[in-house]
């Protein structure tokens, strides 16, 4: 898929709109053809989002660490705050062409994704509802969620269903 010029910049915008709710999990599998959500069941996590990504990319090895977010670079202001996740990192997945990167920047979850860690399994599950619920009217926006106990990992919407389901996958053995 390639993105335009035209159609970057008004997804661009969107961005900036939803800048407040980072980048979208989905608790709930919309209808065929569009990015799943699921949650998990398991009452346990990793430590932090680094130890998740790192547990994940053993089974998608295409998954590289690209940022770690601190209260000082957390673009949403979200991290450390009540009901908020704890730590957060972003990543990149080289199955996804630069050519259809081309407007985002580093940390955008459309260049791979993002691992988001919170205290709850409620709290995780919240996040989800309300990123699904921010980008169900913005297709651009639009991206694969999966909920494993208090931890999100949110997918670009540029991999296929299959390979973000490799993400499902490796989420559902979190710890």
């Amino acid at each position: 898929m390639h993105h335009t010029r035209t159609a970057a910049l008004p997804a661009a915008g969107a961005v900036l709109l939803l800048a407040g709710c980072g980048t979208s999990p989905r608790p709930n599998a919309p209808a065929a053809g569009s990015p799943a959500a699921t949650q998990g069941t398991a009452a346990s996590t990793p430590l932090d989002a680094s130890a998740a990504l790192k547990a994940i990319s053993t089974t998608v090895t295409t998954a590289r660490l690209t940022g770690v977010v601190t209260a000082e670079n957390d673009g949403n202001h979200l991290l450390g705050r009540p009901n908020q996740y704890t730590s957060k990192v972003t990543f990149a997945d080289s199955r996804i062409s630069k050519a259809d990167t081309a407007y985002f920047k580093k940390g955008d979850v459309e260049l791979g994704g993002g691992v988001e860690v919170f205290t709850s399994q409620a709290d995780a599950e919240a996040r989800a509802k309300y990123i699904q619920a921010v980008t169900k009217s913005i297709p651009a926006l639009v991206e694969y969620d999966y909920v494993h106990g208090a931890t999100v990992v949110r997918v670009s919407q540029l991999l296929t269903p299959t390979q973000a389901g490799e993400y499902k996958t490796a989420a559902a053995k979190l710890g």
